[in-house]
């Protein structure tokens, strides 16, 4: 009886916690001030839609391009090592000496990053995009840098995983008798011809299998993400990162598939890495023209890497960016030829052929949705009841809520979750304590005890967070 009585005070004290956190919630639920304070303490598991380069804060960036007497296009704000035979180039500690250094910092942030960004004097879309290009000469040497600054950062603001979008793989494996195969494989795919463009990529598969495609992997596997990731001490007590592969949209079919079996070989055979991805603009025109092509090719890896896990931007699209034809297909693709394991953004699901009955596909697959509100308002100008976080949300499929670039956008996972309560009154503070589940359980990590005592850590700090309320 005693024991009953304890177990049922037990359970009183726990429910009383969570009722009185969720009371608290709902008051302040408009009040942007108060949510902020309410999400900087709250635990937030992990961000699983993350890209390295573009979570990285511009002002470090800029100190090493200072550091390092860069030249600056004084025109289009990049930076350069070297100096380029044209254009407006000069060193940085030239326009120092100068006293202009500061006014010419200002520009630059605005053009790497949405710092001060009005809303029209460019498209933003196109202003994101073109920011990785600008900084990239920058990241060669300070990687490790860049992963502290985030490995810092997360959990300053209680967040404790983060599985980010780290490179592409170098390497040097020519494909350059191998270019007939472009045509052969768009025009098969053109055709919607399956069976014929899986027979090509199994001939090109069989013709990377003879070259370094392994000394390639080995090389970044051990002698770059391992040895980086070990002797900065990434992982201890109070956080853990692991990395994603990923591949052009761009790039010819022969080049994007090769990289893409050297990151499946790279994600198979390192627990470090622990998926594949794809990136670039969705709507670029080889994007676009090949989207299909690089959906069977994800398919054909899988059928020969089974166990590695792959997540895919899918329908980072909306009406105006492309035409309405266009909306269609995309996360179908997706999800059903590429049989991706989590989809990023998902933006255009309500114009997706069919989409009730995706949504409830990928409800019952346990296939999650990667939400990033701040991305997706600021690249595509959808938010509010234009998202469709609550169509997910209405059909059940699994959502975890993440960052994308939180460096270029000048954003934090905090600000995903203030934006998540103030402008969704659906989503209850119950819902985002399992969207916080949700980014552990639907994480890409391998090792079962890694996960295992996240999620045992997660458990700890809301119990400590909840203790909290009522304020007194």
């Amino acid at each position: 009886m005693k024991l009953y009585i304890v177990l049922l005070l037990s359970a009183t004290i726990n429910l009383s916690f969570g009722q009185t956190t969720t009371t608290y919630f709902e008051k302040i639920r408009n009040n942007e001030a108060a949510l902020t304070a309410f999400f900087s303490q709250m635990p937030k598991g992990g961000d699983l839609h993350h890209h390295f380069s573009g979570s990285v804060y511009a002002e470090p960036m800029l100190e090493d391009a200072i550091n390092e007497d860069f030249y600056l296009n004084t025109t289009t704000m990049e930076v350069l090592k070297e100096k380029p035979s044209s254009g407006n180039w000069e060193l940085l500690s030239e326009i120092a000496k100068r006293g202009e250094l500061y006014a010419y910092k200002q520009k630059i942030m605005e053009k790497w990053s949405a710092k001060d960004y009005n809303g029209v004097s460019y498209p933003s879309d196109k202003l994101f995009f073109e920011s990785f290009g600008k900084f990239s000469p920058t990241l060669p040497g300070h990687f490790g840098e860049g992963l502290l600054e985030l490995k810092n950062r997360a959990i300053s603001e209680n967040l404790s995983y983060i599985e980010t979008q780290l490179s592409t793989i170098p390497s040097n494996i020519s494909t350059t008798e191998l270019v007939p195969f472009n045509s052969q494989l768009r025009k098969a795919a053109g055709n919607k011809d399956e069976k014929a463009v899986e027979a090509f990529l199994e001939t090109l598969y069989k013709t990377f299998q003879k070259s370094n495609a392994k000394k390639d992997v080995q090389d970044f596997n051990t002698n770059f993400v391992a040895k980086m990731h070990n002797d900065l001490k990434i992982d201890d007590a109070n956080f853990t990162m692991r990395y994603q592969n990923f591949v052009l949209r761009f790039m010819e079919p022969v080049d994007l598939f090769k990289n893409l079996v050297i990151a499946f070989m790279s994600a198979d055979s390192s627990n470090l890495m622990a998926g594949v991805n794809i990136v670039s603009p969705e709507d670029g025109e080889t994007s676009m023209k090949d989207y299909w092509l690089h959906m069977v090719m994800f398919k054909y890896c899988h059928s020969i890497f089974p166990k590695v896990k792959y997540t895919l931007h899918a329908g980072e699209l909306t009406l105006g960016l492309v035409q309405p034809e266009d909306l269609t297909t995309h996360i179908n693709d997706a999800v059903y030829i590429a049989g991706a394991n989590r989809i990023g953004h998902g933006v255009d699901m309500a114009y997706e052929k069919s989409a009730y009955s995706l949504l409830k596909y990928m409800a019952k697959q346990d296939i999650p949705i990667e939400i990033n509100l701040v991305s997706n308002e600021f690249i595509l100008k959808v938010k509010e009841n234009r998202h469709p976080i609550t169509l997910y949300k209405e059909f059940n499929v699994p959502i975890v809520i993440s960052t994308d670039d939180a460096g270029i956008l000048r954003t934090n996972m905090t600000e995903q979750y203030v934006l998540l309560a103030k402008r969704y009154p659906d989503v209850s503070y119950a819902n985002i304590k399992q969207y916080v589940y949700n980014s552990i359980n639907y994480s890409f990590i391998k090792e079962v005890k890694v996960k295992q005592q996240l999620l045992k850590d997660l458990d700890q700090r809301f119990a400590k967070f909840e203790a909290n309320f009522p304020i007194k």
